[in-house]
């Protein structure tokens, strides 16, 4: 077992572009990390080297833009379109086409370009800041996910290159970042399947030019009779050439093929005839073959993960491998995250992999038709004529294939055409949470994509704000209130921030443990490290009233905004944040979007609960605590129910149970996630707490599912009661069990119980019900006295606000909907009626039948 200075929250092998965000990530978010990387320095020249738009954004809202811009990166607006000319007299340029176009709502409509080691560089100087130091040049030898230690179940083992020193160390999980030939994919016996079987060999440089070409400082696709090149301007006067040597359909294709520097430059020489290039010098060069391959897994038990060129290989032409790799991590950071920080259930870890594998099978089938159409095309210039400005806005059809491709895949290279499909957080009509107000009519934002920038004056020192870059990467969910006019919504954010006060709001329940020593300056989480709410009215500055905002709100000071900046893309809107995203300047509305700025829901803003019920049902379809108040908050209990012959001549039956003495109540338990009914007995006592992993919360009983692997609870909440000596008593309740991802189905009476004589009130100890009968005498009455036909019922309770329901369970899913059998219903604590068989899911009863009459009682709301 390793000490504690060898546990680890995570192990990332690997420092290339998806190893230094997610590093970053958890390092700044107070997570213990263990980072290495095999090379003994970080990348000095080459490897990748563009930024797409939306990478440029991610990058700005971690605060690393500006030090990356301070390398004077290369900024590529336009991609020129070059073809040969008629008659083998060179090539000539035939239209353009913007890189990012106008459609694509970005505040950075350009591709960045600079070379991997820079921008390495400012991470690496960063993630030491943050704590963390990558080591090098070590590697990983071996891993198991041997659980010993339930807390650090990953033994990992790193061995130094240089000294050949092992180390063993223990983590939560473990991240391979180590590329195409990632070891951690190989040990996992994880296969990568090919997208095309055509791959190629691409000669790529990097060096000073001397040229007359026109363009050699934007983006061009060149084909000519010579070949076909590709011209990626870069910092430092430099530039990129891509250059094919190889392809499979060649006769000949050998995907070891090289080509020496002068061989590559002697090609890209006669390719741009009639222009003329020389070389003032080369900075770095590699040969490699491309193919289109995918990972079939990410992970195998959402413990040991894997990201970037590990998962997922492709041409460098699209310019998409490092901006993967940073969606891969921010995806991975932000959701490991969130199970640790005790906010979500481990379960969703599993959407990592359904997001990004998703995202990586987009970007290789249009890889695999991009790099086809590069390689293999030879368009004329009439055929391609129509990619000019001039010709797009007049209508003609386009006729050439690959300027066809590359127009129509621009927003997905940008980064803004990622849409992450419905699911646990990207909500649509299947999601668990449901409310009529969630997906405001006429709002132009989409659950899964990117949220849209806006403009918007803080009201804490008047300055204009992009309101998207207004939260930092924190890890914490954004709220944005778009509170739309002042006099018209104030009794709808007066009810909003009433709501977010109660006890069982999301807000409340996730608040920081340390929040009585926030300080005063604390901008963006003063009540939870897991959420940030913004305030935007749709008024010019001086119109807001900040003194009614109410305090909850106010607490936010730093995050108060006026909708008054005008934005083109609105033209003539008066609120134009408000009104370009489609709200309402007369009744708002509310945006959540995740932590990695994806939308994540839209709620229509209300007078009353209604609000904050929604935001706390879609907080709770994965929330680790149960969220909202009684009137939403479903929650599951065991009622343990004692039964007695009534010609037993005792009362007052209970077990021995005090703090001194606790009695172990023993059950056969079932998890309700794989309802799987485990062998073994289970017993716990009502006075042990006990600490859950993953959160702050404590429960009597925490138990882990051998099966499906998920952590539940259960805890004593009332009890235990007498049963007292009554013939009209069908059954008294003895305790009453909060359960928690679980239910127990059987009991055994193991311990002492006690009880008194009906007539002569006589106690009696040490009662044994194991066997489900006890004799003995009561001298004072002069008469035997036992126990027999005793039975123990377990019976479940759905609580639903003011209403419950007591039934035996039938079934219930991972949604918590819950098919309940005998049902009977209760309001205030009195009986209303016999229900039968109900299900119930979320809040609404969607069947109902008749049953026996079943008696219920001491449910007094807690």
């Amino acid at each position: 077992m390793a000490h504690k200075e060898n546990q680890y929250d995570i192990v990332i092998v690997g420092a290339g572009p998806v190893g230094i965000l997610l590093s970053l990530c958890m390092s700044r978010w107070g997570y213990k990390v263990k980072h290495i990387d095999n090379r003994p320095v970080p990348t000095a020249t080459g490897r990748a080297d563009g930024i797409q738009p939306r990478s440029t954004e991610i990058l700005r809202n971690l605060g690393l833009k500006r030090q990356i811009m301070a390398y004077k990166p290369a900024k590529v607006y336009d991609v020129a379109f070059w073809d040969p000319l008629a008659d083998g007299k060179g090539i000539h340029r035939t239209g353009s086409w913007p890189s990012c176009p106008r459609f694509i709502d970005t505040r950075y409509p350009f591709t960045t370009l600079v070379h991997q080691g820079k921008i390495e560089r400012v991470f690496l100087d960063e993630i030491e800041k943050a704590g963390t130091t990558v080591e090098r040049p070590w590697t990983i030898i071996g891993f198991k996910n041997d659980g010993l230690d339930e807390t650090y179940p990953v033994e990992v083992q790193l061995k130094c290159i240089d000294t050949n020193v092992i180390e063993t160390v223990r983590s939560k999980y473990l991240f391979s970042g180590e590329g195409a030939r990632s070891f951690v994919r190989q040990q996992l016996d994880i296969q990568i399947h090919h997208k095309d079987p055509i791959s190629y060999v691409w000669g790529v440089m990097d060096g000073v030019v001397r040229t007359n070409f026109p363009d050699i400082e934007t983006k061009c696709t060149i084909h000519s009779d010579a070949g076909s090149i590709m011209v990626i301007p870069r910092e430092d006067n430099m530039v990129r050439l891509y250059v094919q040597i190889a392809s499979s359909t060649d006769p000949d294709f050998n995907p070891r093929k090289t080509a020496t520097v002068e061989e590559v430059q002697e090609a890209a020489k006669k390719i741009l005839m009639p222009y003329w290039v020389e070389w003032d010098r080369v900075e770095w060069y590699s040969v490699y073959p491309i193919g289109q391959g995918i990972s079939e897994r990410y992970t195998l038990d959402e413990r040991v993960f894997m990201g970037g060129d590990a998962c997922h290989t492709h041409s460098p032409k699209a310019g998409q491998g490092m901006n993967t790799a940073f969606h891969d991590a921010l995806n991975m950071a932000w959701k490991l995250h969130a199970v640790e920080s005790g906010l979500a259930d481990r379960s969703i870890l599993k959407t990592y992999e359904s997001e990004r594998k998703d995202i990586a099978e987009t970007l290789l089938n249009f890889d695999a038709r991009y790099a086809s159409l590069f390689s293999k095309r030879r368009p004329t210039a009439g055929e391609v004529g129509s990619a000019s400005h001039t010709a797009a806005a007049s209508g003609e059809k386009q006729e050439d294939e690959f300027v066809k491709t590359f127009k129509s895949s621009c927003e997905f290279t940008s980064g803004y055409g990622v849409a992450y499909k419905p699911n646990v957080f990207n909500w649509d009509p299947s999601h668990p949470a449901q409310s009529p107000l969630f997906d405001i009519p006429g709002v132009k934002l989409t659950s899964g994509r990117a949220f849209t920038p806006s403009t918007v004056t803080r009201l804490a020192d008047a300055n204009f704000v992009h309101l998207e870059q207004e939260v930092p990467a924190n890890g914490a969910f954004r709220i944005f209130v778009f509170a739309g006019k002042q006099n018209q919504t104030k009794k709808a954010i007066a009810d909003l921030a009433a709501n977010l006060e109660k006890e069982r709001s999301f807000l409340s329940v996730h608040r920081r443990p340390d929040i009585a020593d926030v300080s005063f300056f604390e901008r963006h989480q003063p009540h939870s490290k897991l959420f940030t709410l913004c305030l935007v009215y749709a008024a010019q500055k001086n119109e807001v009233d900040v003194e009614t905002v109410p305090q909850i709100l106010r607490d936010y000071h730093h995050h108060i905004y006026a909708d008054d900046i005008p934005d083109v893309r609105a033209p003539g809107a008066k609120f134009a944040a408000h009104e370009k995203l489609g709200f309402d300047p007369e009744k708002g509305g509310v945006v959540v979007t995740r932590p990695d700025s994806h939308v994540a829901c839209t709620v229509q803003l209300v007078e009353g609960s209604g609000t904050v019920d929604a935001l706390n049902a879609y907080f709770n379809a994965f929330s680790s605590k149960p969220l909202g108040q009684d009137g939403q908050q479903s929650r599951l209990y065991n009622d343990l129910i004692i039964q007695n012959s009534p010609y037993s001549r005792v009362t007052e039956l209970r077990p021995t149970d005090t703090p001194e003495e606790p009695y172990y109540y023993t059950f056969k338990v079932q998890c309700t996630s794989c309802r799987e009914t485990h062998p073994n007995w289970v017993s716990f006592n009502r006075f042990e707490q006990h600490e859950i992993p993953g959160s702050r919360g404590e429960a009597n009983f925490v138990w882990k599912c051998k099966l499906c692997g998920k952590t539940h609870s259960a805890s004593i909440v009332a009890g235990p009661n007498t049963y007292e000596a009554d013939e009209k008593r069908k059954g008294k309740k003895v305790i009453d069990i909060d359960c928690r991802g679980l239910e127990f189905t059987e009991f055994k009476a193991d311990g002492e119980w006690e009880a008194k004589g009906t007539e002569s009130s006589t106690p009696f100890g040490g009662i044994d019900l194991s066997d489900s009968e006890w004799y003995d005498y009561d001298e004072k009455a002069g008469d035997e006295v036992s126990i027999k036909e005793i039975s123990f019922e377990l019976v479940i309770r759905l609580k639903w606000g003011q209403t419950e329901y007591k039934g035996r369970l039938e079934s219930i899913d991972s949604y918590m909907n819950v098919l309940l059998r005998d049902t009977e219903e209760y309001i205030d604590g009195k009986p209303t009626g016999t229900l039968g068989l109900v299900l119930i899911r979320c809040n609404n009863i969607l069947w109902m039948g008749s049953a026996d009459s079943v008696e219920m009682t001491d449910l007094g709301l807690r």
